[in-house]
């Protein structure tokens, strides 16, 4: 191989890992932009709700693009509507989707949770909830993080902010965003709804 020739393809591999770099250490703000531009939807219509934390993403999806995008290309490609309640996976124990299908609850009958292991992506496919979002770090335990479930509650005491999703909006949560989904907003007793689960990157 050509002296040349290794240059460039030594140049082009530095600038991509500077490139992914910067991206991994984005500010909110240009985080906000990346998300913005919509490079990441690649055909995706649906909208991303306002809490979301745009630096996270922006490093999640730049240190696992191929789990991200095998995620987005599902939710583009699949008639949700018809999707079986269940488990259905798309990489293994990487990318997989759980649809459930069922009443929704009253406020004080919910709690909060995070997860370590994996992110969520939740969406609607009928109906309506409202789902809240809190950071953790200073909320009480009310169960510990069990690494089998990957999953941590809290003080259902806790205040948060509440937002309602619908079949338009994805809601994406990290293990700082702590929240309380499947409370019931009047006219949606019964809702169908889907959460994706995409391996948390380091």
């Amino acid at each position: 191989m050509k002296k040349a020739s290794i240059y460039k393809i030594a140049f082009l591999a530095i600038i991509c890992f500077i490139s992914t770099a910067a991206s991994a250490q984005m500010s909110e703000n240009d985080a906000k932009a990346w998300v913005a531009k919509g490079e990441w939807r690649n055909g995706l219509t649906l909208n991303m709700y306002v809490g979301l934390n745009n630096a996270e993403f922006a490093k999640q999806y730049q240190r696992n693009k191929i789990y991200w995008d095998k995620a987005f290309a599902f939710l583009r490609t699949t008639q949700l509507d018809t999707l079986s309640v269940g488990k259905h996976v798309l990489d293994g124990d990487n990318v997989f989707v759980t649809v459930t299908e069922g009443p929704t609850k009253d406020y004080d009958k919910t709690s909060w949770e995070a997860h370590r292991k994996y992110l969520d992506v939740h969406l609607m496919i009928s109906g309506k909830e409202r789902i809240g979002v809190m950071n953790p770090t200073n909320a009480t335990v009310t169960n510990a993080y069990d690494a089998t479930k990957d999953l941590a509650n809290f003080d259902p005491a806790t205040k948060g902010n509440y937002y309602v999703a619908d079949s338009s909006t994805m809601l994406i949560f990290f293990p700082l965003d702590s929240h309380r989904p499947s409370i019931h907003v009047d006219g949606y007793d019964k809702v169908k709804k889907l959460v994706v689960k995409i391996k948390m990157a380091e």
